[in-house]
């Protein structure tokens, strides 16, 4: 049984002990020359690695010596020869730089300089999860932590770093949250394969153990469920609990729970940390005969594109240790996950009469959980737009115009079955409210949500026992086909209508459906901009001069001469860059035999032909902004593929 809000659970604000199982060890741990402090730097590798350790944990540079980059590639290798050791792919995401990342640090200041009598809870409850090896070596130690504390210490900075997972224990994994995690001074490093064997205890202090709860979902679940304890407006306790965030619990509510199916079920690893079945060597040092499989690939991404580029482009700024191509590998990796692993959309035309065109746009849930998830700034919408055969636009929906959606209720947009306005839009989100029912972005003021329409997973039902914390708020309850088919629930779907007025026009229509994705809206920030502090001021600053755009997550279209468009066939084949500022657009397939490419706009009328000569190749569309078809041909048959100038 999970515990949710049936049962007695864990909120921010109550203190954690470390799980005490012997002596305490100190951090000077005795390093031979093969573990030396610091091997020497190469392209792969990070720029600053953290090379100390404290009571309990290490940075990530005492690993990277034998799980970095092999400069003989003969360790952290495919079959195919590929590079996939697991420190250079962890080290451009957002878990290397939680405890980096300004909007976060900027988002503590905020809560703080609304609740100062609260700062150490709130310090020490955000760094459990953002900064654990340096909070939980405090907690061992019984000292102070909190972002003073931080900033000093070097261990803490390398955030969700390899200890983090894997010196965690499995003592109630998934029965605790809000960063209420487990770790003993045995200096057990846990994996997935059994008789573990190399030198790791001789020389760097810490023992390989096999154990299976590494490949849980419940190890994740830790931080990534967290319960906070509501506050009114002066700052006092309410005596109730917000649930800020239940992304394991949408998991466990979900087809894709392996406890529940085990032959079907996706753990958070299955799509986070993706298997390769090659035989893989996993260190440098001896056994130097020893592979195994499958091989985690710890790319370890989200759907955070937004920060990921912040950070790349304010590296020294931000003293981020990630190098720009391992932020690159990050950014591609998300967008690929956003893009292929998240939803699928199907557009159909229901029916068309002399004044309404009635289109139906179904959105399925691909993910594990909820899309979005987790932290709510987080949000999608969808934009629809339909215009005649000259081009001219009849109908727009979701819409931007100075980075904000146009249209969009000043308080927030409710959930739409039909639309059938231009100024109503849909947007998938969890809007917070304090205990006066206004919307609020202030976690400790979370008291209830006013609307939570995010996409629910396969298999997602009211029944479940982990339902309460992951609740379905606001008009989607009332929606017959959200996550319903009928009376029966968990189609991890919504079907949203439009009937678009058509005022005498009697043409061909061509319809666009996009749904994008951002991870911080501007409307979410503006409340903690009210607000003045080194590090707010500092976030606002990056913010305002960052590229906010929205990351297009699917589309789909119809129009003359073309059936409903999907964005995945033919796979192998890449199109870059998209959009593209001058209208030149590249394309490479290593297994596709590519005869013909033709270029349309949306009207229908091809405006360009290539004949590819090789595998690389380029074409030019005009510079004017749009949307086109790119129609490829092939001995096997044809695909369409979408681009846009800007």
């Amino acid at each position: 049984m999970i515990y949710s809000l049936k049962t007695p659970f864990v909120v921010a604000s109550l203190g954690v002990s470390v799980w005490m199982m012997a002596s305490i060890e100190n951090g000077s741990s005795q390093r031979n020359s093969f573990h030396g402090k610091k091997p020497v730097l190469n392209a792969h590798q990070v720029r600053s690695l953290g090379f100390q350790s404290n009571a309990l944990f290490s940075a990530a540079g005492i690993c990277y010596n034998c799980h970095g980059y092999d400069a003989n590639q003969s360790s952290s290798v495919d079959a195919a020869g590929n590079d996939i050791n697991v420190i250079d792919a962890w080290a451009g995401t957002m878990m290397a730089n939680s405890a980096r990342d300004p909007f976060w640090r900027a988002k503590v200041s905020h809560e703080v300089d609304v609740n100062p009598a609260h700062q150490s809870a709130l310090e020490g409850t955000c760094t459990k999860c953002h900064a654990p090896l340096g909070k939980f070596n405090a907690m061992h130690l019984g000292t102070p932590y909190g972002m003073t504390e931080l900033a000093a210490d070097s261990v803490g900075l390398d955030g969700v770093s390899c200890g983090a997972c894997h010196q965690q224990k499995d003592t109630l994994m998934g029965k605790r949250f809000s960063g209420e995690l487990y770790y003993d001074t045995l200096k057990n490093v846990y994996g997935p394969f059994t008789n573990p064997m190399g030198p790791m205890a001789g020389n760097i202090g810490y023992t390989p153990v096999y154990s299976p709860h590494i490949n849980h979902a419940g190890l994740c679940g830790g931080c990534h469920t967290l319960i906070t304890q509501a506050t009114d407006l002066s700052g006092n306790l309410t005596g109730t609990s917000f649930v800020e965030q239940a992304t394991y619990h949408e998991w466990l509510n979900s087809n894709f729970n392996n406890e529940t199916f085990p032959t079907t079920g996706i753990t958070c690893q299955g799509c986070h940390i993706p298997r390769t079945n090659d035989q893989v060597r996993l260190s440098t040092g001896p056994p130097f005969g020893l592979y195994r499989s499958p091989f985690g690939k710890h790319e370890l991404v989200g759907a955070n594109i937004f920060m990921l580029r912040l950070l790349k482009n304010n590296r020294t700024l931000l003293n981020i240790y990630s190098t720009a191509v391992q932020l690159d590998s990050s950014i591609l990796r998300t967008q690929r996950m956003l893009q292929q692993q998240t939803l699928d959309l199907n557009l159909a035309l229901s029916n068309r009469t002399a004044d309404t065109a009635f289109y139906s746009l179904t959105l399925h849930n691909k993910a594990g959980h909820k899309f979005p998830s987790g932290y709510p700034s987080r949000r999608a919408y969808v934009e629809f737009v339909v215009r005649d055969e000259m081009g001219d636009t009849l109908f727009k929906s979701g819409i931007r115009s100075n980075n904000e959606l146009v249209g969009q209720d000043p308080v927030f947009e409710p959930h739409y079955n039909f639309i059938r306005d231009e100024n109503e839009v849909q947007i998938y989100e969890m809007v917070m409210s304090d205990i006066n029912g206004d919307p609020t972005s202030i976690l400790e003021r979370g008291y209830q949500a006013s609307k939570d329409n995010r996409l629910a997973p396969e298999g997602f039902t009211d029944a479940h026992i982990a339902y309460d914390t992951c609740k379905i708020v606001g008009n989607a309850t009332l929606d017959s086909d959200f996550n319903r088919n009928g009376a029966t629930q968990g189609t991890g779907s919504d079907i949203l209508h439009y009937n678009i007025p058509l005022n005498g026009y009697s043409g061909l229509l061509n319809v666009s459906a996009r749904v994008y994705y951002e991870s911080v809206p501007g409307r979410f920030v503006q409340e903690m901009f009210s607000h003045s502090t080194p590090e707010i001021d500092l976030f606002e600053t990056l913010f305002n001069s960052a590229d906010r755009s929205p990351i297009l997550v699917a589309e789909a279209l119809l129009q003359e001469g073309f059936t409903n468009v999907e964005e995945n066939n033919l796979p192998d084949l890449i199109i870059y860059p998209n959009p593209s500022a001058d209208g030149l657009f590249r394309f490479s397939s290593s297994t596709i035999s590519i005869s013909t490419i033709e270029v349309f706009d949306l009207s229908g009328r091809m405006i360009a032909s290539y004949q590819p000569n090789g595998p690389t190749q380029q074409f030019q569309i005009s510079t004017s902004p749009g949307i086109y078809l790119v129609r490829i041909c092939t001995p096997s048959g044809n695909c369409i593929r979408k681009v846009e100038v800007r």
